[in-house]
Formats: C-alpha cells, sequence, structure tokens
C-alpha cells in the first residue's frame, strides 16, 4: 500500500502528501478541522506520538514516545506527518516543540528494519515517508524547537536540523550527527544540504565522510545545536525562547524563512521519485543488505 494511502486510511487530511514546492512558499493557514478538535479533546495523536496543544500560547509540544528508542519505522513516520499536518491546519498553532519521553534518547534514526530483508516496493514506501517528513518540518509555516533530551544519531539529527532552533541537554553521554557512513549507507542529497546549511561546506564534508558523532559541547561548538541546558530544564527553556520567536509577526518570519529554505526544498520536491528509486536500487544491494545484516547482528548481541 502506497504511503497515501495508508495516510488516507489513516485520517482524511487532504493535502498531506503534497509537494512543498508550492505549498511550502504560501502562509496561509486553514481553518482548523475536526480532526484537530479530536486531537485537543484526546491530546494524543497516536500511541507512537503524543501532542499536546495549548491554545492560549498558540503553542503545541509533540513528544516521540516509541519505545524504546524512537526509531523512525513507516509507522511512526506516518503518524508523525499527520501529527504536523493537524497542526498546521489549526490557524491558532503558531509553535512547535519536539522532544522524546523515551529516557536518554530524542531519536535513534532511521529504524534498520524497514530497509533490511524487504522488497524494492516496501522500501521505496518508506523512503517516500522519510522524505514526507522532511518536506513537513522543514517547510513548515510553524516556529519550530527541537528539545533534544537525548542522543540523536542519524534520522534523529536529520529531524532536529529540520527545525528553526535546536536546544540539547548538556550530557556528555549524548551525541548527535549523521553518521550513515559508519553503517555503510551514504547520505541522500537532502541530507548533505540540510546539515550543509547550518554547519556550511567544509564541516559538513568532514563530518558525512567519517560518520562523526558529536558530544553536546562540541555539537554546540560547531553550530550543530543553538544551546545547551541542564537536562531537567530543556523544555522550560525550549517555552521561554519559543516566546522570543513567537514575538515576530508571523508573516514576516514565516516568508523569511520559506526564502531561506525553498531551494532545498524544491531541489527534493522536483526529484522524488528519482531519489526513491536511487535509495531502492542502492539499499538493496547484496553489499549493503550484507552490512545492514552485520549491525542488526551487533546490536543484537550488544542487547544480549
Amino acid at each position: 500500500m502506497a504511503l497515501r494511502a495508508a495516510l488516507r486510511n489513516k485520517c482524511v487530511l487532504s493535502g498531506l502528501l503534497s509537494q512543498r514546492s508550492s505549498s511550502c512558499s504560501s502562509h496561509g493557514r486553514v481553518c482548523a478541522s475536526p480532526v484537530l478538535a479530536a486531537q485537543r479533546r484526546n491530546n494524543s495523536t497516536s500511541p507512537k506520538i503524543d501532542v499536546e496543544f495549548d491554545q492560549s500560547t498558540g503553542v503545541a509540544v509533540m513528544r516521540l514516545q516509541s519505545p524504546p528508542v524512537n526509531s523512525l519505522s513507516l509507522e511512526f513516520l506516518t503518524e508523525l506527518c499527520i501529527g504536523v499536518e493537524k497542526l498546521e491546519m489549526d490557524k491558532s498553532c503558531r509553535g512547535l516543540i519536539i522532544t522524546s519521553s523515551q529516557p536518554k534518547v530524542f531519536s535513534a534514526g532511521l529504524d534498520i528494519t524497514e530497509m533490511y530483508g524487504k522488497s524494492p516496493e516496501r522500501c521505496g514506501e518508506f523512503w517516500r515517508a522519510v522524505q514526507e517528513m522532511w518536506l513537513k518540518l522543514y517547510g513548515s509555516n510553524m516556529i519550530t524547537i527541537a528539545a533534544i533530551n537525548g542522543s540523536s544519531p542519524a534520522g534523529g539529527c536529520l529531524m532536529s536540523l529540520t527545525c528553526d532552533y535546536r536546544i540539547m541537554a548538556d550530557n556528555p553521554r549524548y551525541s548527535i550527527g549523521l553518521n550513515e557512513t559508519q553503517l555503510g549507507i551514504v547520505a541522500p542529497f537532502w541530507f548533505m544540504d540540510t546539515m550543509k546549511n547550518t554547519l556550511g561546506h567544509r564541516t559538513t564534508e568532514v563530518a558525512l565522510q567519517l560518520g562523526l558523532l558529536y558530544n553536546p559541547s562540541e555539537a554546540l561548538k560547531i553550530g550543530l545545536v543553538d544551546q545547551l541546558v541542564p537536562e531537567d530544564q530543556i523544555l522550560t527553556t525550549a517555552k521561554q525562547t519559543m516566546t522570543k520567536w513567537l514575538a515576530i509577526p508571523d508573516h514576516a518570519r514565516a516568508i523569511t524563512k520559506s526564502m531561506m529554505r525553498k531551494p532545498t526544498i524544491d531541489k527534493l520536491a522536483s526529484n522524488r521519485d528519482a531519489d526513491i528509486k536511487h535509495f531502492v536500487n542502492f539499499i538493496t544491494k547484496d553489499s549493503i543488505q550484507k552490512s545492514l545484516g552485520m549491525y542488526m547482528e551487533m546490536l543484537k548481541k550488544r542487547r544480549g
């Protein structure tokens, strides 16, 4: 089943999978839907994503709650996209804080089981969901703040990079970075562009080739995160930071954001099918499948 059909079965949200080359430059908000009203009553979009929206402040807090490590599976990504779409549909929602309910981890990144031993069709469906997550967050009209309260490698780092501002818990045991090469995987061009837009070309080149993971102080030094705070203050700080961003008129801020990010968004939006084909051809190679299998076995031994 294609991702579009999966999302339609979960919730009728028109335009959820539309390409963002046109929508990302439109700064109007549509009226809130009955689905959003139901969300407000339940304060939860799904078992894997919990959303609390405070109408008095216009700020939503999205908690990633897919044990044990918030791996980005197809189901998780679908629910996340639905959650973001609901908030985008409500013109009263101006800001989104993304954090984790799992101890010591923000998100461990892409779910390896979605890429190992799966059919090309399933791999393509999964990769379209990864694209959609990035397009939704990187092109969001809302103010987005990542409250990174744990380690955030690979896809978790990408999710953080889509946000306007990143606050990380000041714990040297935590790490963040795009470490795909360590797994024998190549980060796609839009992963690279997102990091390059944040860190600059040379720092990104070294980081991606070596698959580097940075501790919080290192991440702050290179600009991968914007602020470090004690772990028990991270959500409070994120809310305080949000008030500064909310003080800026939405239309001016959102247009500026779109002008800065639109070329990067358009680059993927116009090449989605080719990017999916490239990913599927790469990830289904015998050598890559062997590397993923070895990595999964290593993880099993660690857990054992």
